[in-house]
């Protein structure tokens, strides 16, 4: 097994242009897998809550729910970096706040390093956690909350309009910077688009890493785990393409196994 994946290396690797590569996963399994294949990080999410759980919103998890989710995905790693998403309120508590969530995540969930949404509104906290020893991973771009702030309308936010805006691209260049100087260890650009991700990319010497609306332009990527592997009801019927259709799958498993009851036959496995 190649060496265990240090925040460090992750740095190199921008330097040597190398793409890094992380999946969004919340347990044990997945982790196991995901570490196996050779993945650079994993990043427990808070999105676990609307995608796992079924909850309606993400701000609905909370810290002892991220902590369990945490303390999962790192029994299940080996190699590489683990990143917990800080759930929605200790940042916007203030900084003693932040640093007591983190310190949780970090020494009883096992998190190599703490990811801050929204950072750029809050670059005193990134500052705080970094002095205090926290490895932070800094969320910034455009999401459904913070679109306007560009001028950009967040309906179309993906389109080449946006994606071409100089005034856009320009702000976020300066937040990556912001991020960069406050210390942050690395940068998870939401909804990039190549023309703001490729001028943030050369703009910081740290990596910029984008899940959704990312793409190649950037320093690496990440992908919720369970879109790669097709594990969600939707993707049923879908007609997206992804690595492998595990609904699909696990569907004509049960149906399967349903006949092989009712029909009085041995059930397998």
């Amino acid at each position: 097994m190649p060496d265990k994946m240090t925040i460090a290396a992750l740095q190199q690797m921008k330097r040597d242009g190398k793409k890094s590569i992380g999946v969004v996963a919340w347990d044990y399994q997945i982790a196991r897998i995901a570490d196996r294949a050779g993945v650079d990080f994993i990043s427990v999410g808070d999105s676990v809550g609307v995608n796992l759980w079924g909850r309606d919103e993400v701000l609905e998890v909370t810290l002892d729910e991220m902590l369990i989710c945490c303390q999962a995905v790192r029994r299940g790693t080996v190699r590489a970096l683990v990143s917990c998403d800080m759930p929605f309120g200790p940042v916007q508590a203030g900084i003693d706040s932040a640093l007591a969530a983190a310190s949780r995540l970090m020494n009883d969930g096992g998190a190599d390093m703490i990811k801050v949404d929204a950072a750029a509104d809050f670059p005193g906290v990134v500052r705080a956690l970094v002095k205090a020893g926290v490895p932070v991973f800094a969320q910034f771009g455009l999401t459904p909350q913070t679109a306007g702030k560009y001028g950009i309308p967040y309906s179309v936010q993906n389109s080449p309009q946006a994606q071409a805006t100089a005034e856009a691209a320009g702000k976020l260049v300066a937040e990556a910077k912001l991020l960069e100087e406050a210390g942050a260890a690395l940068l998870d650009f939401t909804n990039s688009g190549p023309v703001a991700g490729a001028a943030v990319v050369k703009a910081v010497k740290i990596p910029v890493i984008g899940g959704f609306g990312g793409g190649p332009w950037l320093d690496g990527r990440v992908r919720l785990a369970h879109t790669a592997i097709g594990y969600a009801e939707k993707w049923i019927d879908a007609k997206t393409d992804t690595y492998v259709n595990t609904a699909k799958a696990a569907l004509d498993a049960f149906t399967a196994l349903i006949a092989d009851a009712r029909a009085g036959r041995q059930i397998k496995g």
